[in-house]
């Protein structure tokens, strides 16, 4: 699967891994997020390895993210995504989600699902909707399995 990398405004949002930092993803996500505060580098960097992953870069430093942990051929689940505080409301979020959802496997995907606990008008703007049934849908819930005991989501 070829890379593909685009120019907005002063920013360069990307697919192409190389140009990413686990580093900077790291970062943000155990220190920021409110739901991986705490996590370990390595488990940042083996998620990064094993998804399809969107950048976003402003001088040459990451400042957004977002992956999906997918088998490219019938589900996807959209995970960690941010954008830097100072870098809101620029619509990164947006064409990090353009980039993702533009690809044609993508569009083959029979389902794809997230889980966030303030952003639902921008995935709404992309057809995101509540599962039609959501009795059907289970889960494992570890909230504080990184060790943050404030951690929200659950």
């Amino acid at each position: 699967m070829e890379p593909i990398t685009i120019q907005y405004l002063d920013y360069t949002v990307t697919t192409d891994k190389t140009f990413l930092q686990p580093e900077e993803i790291h970062r943000w996500l155990s220190t920021e997020s409110y739901w991986s505060k705490n996590i370990p580098f390595e488990l940042v960097k083996l998620a990064f390895d094993n998804s399809y992953c969107v950048g976003v870069l402003h001088e040459a430093r990451q400042i957004g993210y977002a992956r999906l942990i997918t088998d490219y051929t019938t589900f996807a689940y959209l995970a960690d995504v941010y954008v830097e505080a100072e870098h809101r409301g620029k619509g990164l979020s947006k064409r990090m989600m353009e980039l993702i959802l533009g690809q044609d496997w993508v569009k083959r995907l029979r389902r794809l699902m997230l889980a966030t606990l303030d952003a639902h008008d921008l995935y709404k703007q992309f057809g995101f909707v509540q599962p039609a049934f959501p009795e059907r849908f289970m889960e494992i819930s570890r909230p504080s399995i990184y060790g943050d005991i404030q951690n929200t989501c659950q």
